[in-house]
């Protein structure tokens, strides 16, 4: 029972709280440069989540579980997360949140290990192709929303980057789960947070955003969106995450992209102004709809285990 009430606020904080994180990186970036804001908040959850687990004399990790975390922590945060602060330079929250939704469907594509059931289920298949067409329909109506050159292909760069976030965390959720360094889930997170944050400043510094970048410029709401994104986005969350992702099958821990989008479009219309369309709606509810064919077989299946228990 208690195992049971971990898993529920497990799940509670990564439908919530990951789904406020994509307006507060809106008003982060607007005095911190979206690849040093992602350097800094995962340094510094990772020096803390670190500094805390030698406090509690966790096993430090060898050679071979550094590798492991740093691909997974490459993947997952530098690949995926950092995609979603680059994005919404040029998408709003809501936008970023709703094509952030077809993670499920990657994990379908990519969890090769499952994909003699996968690709042998009409109802998965049906899911799959609903969703990325909500996918579609969104990007074709939001492009034609802008009007301009090169505002239009920035937008286009943004949704290429948030998808190709949303194929790099899925295959770093399947690495971390597939393949355990033997540490502590702490010690993983910290492990991650700090090679993602080593690769998030290698990219700042390439792309040339320390060469531009004042910190007296940066302002009180920046900062304390900084510190929410760094408490909160990538600590508490990522560890929920990483938890569930050892005792609940992949596929239903990302069933947080059900109701993150919708917590980023309440939020981004509440407090950022950002105006929600009906299209936009509309296409959230078709690739949300995919999401949900997706998981009906494994629903199908842990029902009619529970009912043979019985």
């Amino acid at each position: 029972m208690k195992q049971q009430w971990k898993i529920i606020l497990a799940f509670a904080v990564i439908y919530i709280v990951w789904g406020t994180t994509y307006l507060a990186i809106l008003f982060a970036i607007k005095d911190i440069p979206p690849l040093l804001l992602s350097a800094m908040r995962f340094f510094t959850a990772g020096i803390v989540l670190y500094l805390f687990c030698v406090a509690k004399r966790e096993r430090r990790p060898n050679l071979a579980s550094l590798v492991k975390n740093m691909i997974g922590g490459t993947l997952m945060l530098a690949g995926g997360t950092m995609s979603v602060a680059w994005a919404e330079q040029y998408l709003t929250s809501g936008v970023a949140a709703i094509i952030v939704t077809a993670v499920p469907f990657w994990f379908v594509i990519l969890d090769y290990k499952q994909w003699n059931s996968n690709f042998s289920n009409k109802i998965l298949i049906a899911g799959l192709i609903t969703g990325f067409v909500g996918v579609a329909l969104l990007i074709g109506a939001g492009t034609a929303d802008y009007h301009g050159a090169v505002r239009t292909a920035g937008r286009m760069t943004g949704v290429i980057v948030l998808l190709a976030g949303g194929i790099a965390w899925t295959s770093g959720s399947l690495y971390a789960k597939h393949a355990p360094t033997g540490n502590s889930i702490l010690m993983n997170s910290a492990i991650q947070l700090l090679f993602a944050g080593l690769v998030c400043l290698c990219a700042s510094v390439i792309a040339g955003e320390t060469r531009h970048f004042s910190w007296s410029h940066v302002h009180t709401g920046a900062w304390l969106s900084f510190a929410y994104l760094t408490l909160f986005g990538s600590i508490l969350t990522y560890i929920c995450y990483l938890w569930l992702l050892k005792v609940r099958p992949a596929v239903q821990v990302s069933s947080y992209v059900y109701i993150n989008p919708i917590v980023a479009m309440i939020l981004g219309a509440m407090i950022g102004k950002e105006a929600i369309s009906m299209f936009q709606i509309c296409s959230l509810a078709i690739i949300l709809g995919g999401v949900l064919l997706i998981n009906l077989p494994k629903y199908y299946v842990a029902r009619a285990r529970r009912l043979s228990v019985v």
